[in-house]
């Protein structure tokens, strides 16, 4: 089977697909923690004001959920990967929480944890730190008051406000002093969200590592991890050595993520990983792999999953989601490639293109018809 692409030039050339598709392992058992960040399906046929009013299909939506938690994944919820602060609200992702929660009840072993920012306070309004402290409240309140688990995503009201370490502290301290259960805490570098520039307070490594460890090590009994996403391995290593007895590391680092998870002679990483969204059957078989101590197995199904993951989160990778969905829709998770606030033009066809074949050559074209049919339609729309 073959199809048409464009290539670098822009010009196209035959692509023949070589992958075969990689079968999960139903009902295997992890060694490792594995968050996946999930994306939001959207309602084409009901936005009629894309950029400004989002609308979610609920039901495919929910329908992804149960693939990954059919899969083993636990599922981290309203997080960047579901485009929150790039066209999704926080009055959408309560929404999205609420049902998500409701649904998770409903199955055997599923889990789910879900993401407390300050989106829903604009970081020109935040005057004061009490500013952020109160929305980091309200959205800790509601997600608690359904008895979620939280993720204490990073804020840019508080990246607007802080003029230093102290005020970081001062915030993390009220906020996790007063936590009713353990919290996973987030550290986004700036090549995720611009306007995270110099999060904790300083843009040196060494110095913001000094900070967030020292909240760490206040509040360990309400930290369960922190994931970090600065796609730099070795500043994951330097925190995952410095935590505390309890504490875990969770890599949100997709250009590195295998060798993080396998870890080393001393420690590994957990996982809550956005790349799991569109990686989940090979990552599903890979995880198996490790937990029967089969490390070569592991690498060779995961390695060929690098490759796609740097392509989809490529700079600028703020707009890794439009990838994410992408790789949804070819595989039938949905009947469009639309996204919330029109996302999905973020990327070009020639990026798309590269997606399909790294995709394919990672066994994750899980029908190579459907997908072949649908990027054939998504050429001919780009005038290929």
């Amino acid at each position: 089977m073959d199809i048409s692409l464009p290539g670098e030039d822009g010009r196209s050339a035959r692509y023949a697909l070589a992958g075969q598709p990689v079968q999960p392992v139903i009902g295997a058992r992890f060694t490792r923690i594995a968050y996946a960040a999930a994306h939001v399906v959207a309602d084409p046929l009901a936005m009629t004001d894309p950029w400004s009013r989002p609308m979610v299909d609920w039901d495919r939506t929910m329908a992804f959920r149960h693939h990954l938690w059919r899969l083993g994944f636990r599922i981290a919820e309203a997080m960047d990967t579901s485009q929150r602060g790039m066209g999704f609200d926080w009055t959408n992702a309560q929404e999205l929480i609420r049902r998500s929660i409701a649904e998770a009840r409903t199955v055997d072993g599923a889990d789910l944890a879900s993401g407390a920012g300050t989106d829903h306070l604009a970081p020109a309004a935040a005057k004061t730190l009490d500013d952020v402290i109160t929305a980091y409240e309200e959205q800790f309140g509601f997600i608690e008051g359904l008895g979620g688990k939280v993720i204490m995503m990073a804020s840019r009201a508080l990246a607007a406000t802080a003029k230093g370490p102290d005020d970081y502290v001062h915030v993390y301290d009220r906020i996790l002093g007063q936590a009713s259960g353990k919290v996973i805490l987030h550290w986004l570098g700036d090549m995720f969200d611009p306007a995270l520039k110099g999060y904790w307070g300083s843009s040196d490594f060494e110095a913001a590592l000094d900070t967030v460890i020292a909240i760490i090590e206040r509040h360990a009994d309400k930290v369960a991890g922190i994931k970090i996403s600065l796609l730099d391995a070795g500043k994951e290593i330097a925190l995952r050595t410095r935590l505390p007895d309890g504490v875990v590391m969770f890599t949100g680092d997709d250009f590195n993520y295998p060798e993080l998870i396998a870890g080393d002679e001393k420690r590994h990483s957990h996982a809550l990983l956005g790349i799991f969204d569109a990686i989940a059957p090979v990552a599903n078989a890979a995880l198996a792999k490790l937990a029967e101590r089969n490390r070569a197995g592991y690498d060779a199904l995961m390695a060929p999953t690098v490759p796609l993951s740097r392509k989809i989160f490529e700079a600028p990778t703020e707009y890794y989601k439009a990838g994410i969905v992408f790789m949804a829709w070819l595989n039938g998770h949905q009947d469009h490639f639309a996204m919330v606030g029109g996302m999905q033009s973020a990327r070009s066809i020639r990026h798309y293109a590269d997606i399909f074949r790294l995709a394919d050559q990672a066994g994750l074209l899980a029908d190579p018809d459907l997908a072949v049919a649908r990027m054939r339609s998504l050429c001919a729309v780009a005038g290929v």
